[in-house]
């Protein structure tokens, strides 16, 4: 790989204790209830930490996400909203 273009080098992965999953949803909400639970078993297997941010107590997150939760960020990116895939939240979080 020595000779290998940085170009089509990958970044070694992080490990999973340096990355962090945040779950923006509400109370009462069915579709936040279900994105944790997927939220909750993927990071278990991956041993990578969550957090859950409710937007009833913060106004900029209730400004910037009303429209889109349940809304799932990995390491303070927008991963995905309304409904989270499984398949593609371990996959983002391994590589």
């Amino acid at each position: 790989m020595a000779g290998m273009s940085p170009l089509f080098r990958r970044a070694p992965a992080r490990p999973p204790q340096d990355r962090l999953v945040t779950l923006i949803g509400k109370p009462d909400c069915h579709l936040c209830d279900d994105a944790q639970r997927v939220v909750e078993r993927v990071c278990a297997q991956a041993g990578v930490p969550w957090v859950w941010k409710d937007i009833t107590q913060d106004p900029r997150l209730h400004d910037q996400y009303w429209e889109q939760i349940p809304v799932v960020l990995v390491d303070g990116a927008q991963h995905t909203f309304w409904r989270v895939n499984e398949d593609r939240l371990r996959k983002a979080l391994t590589e």
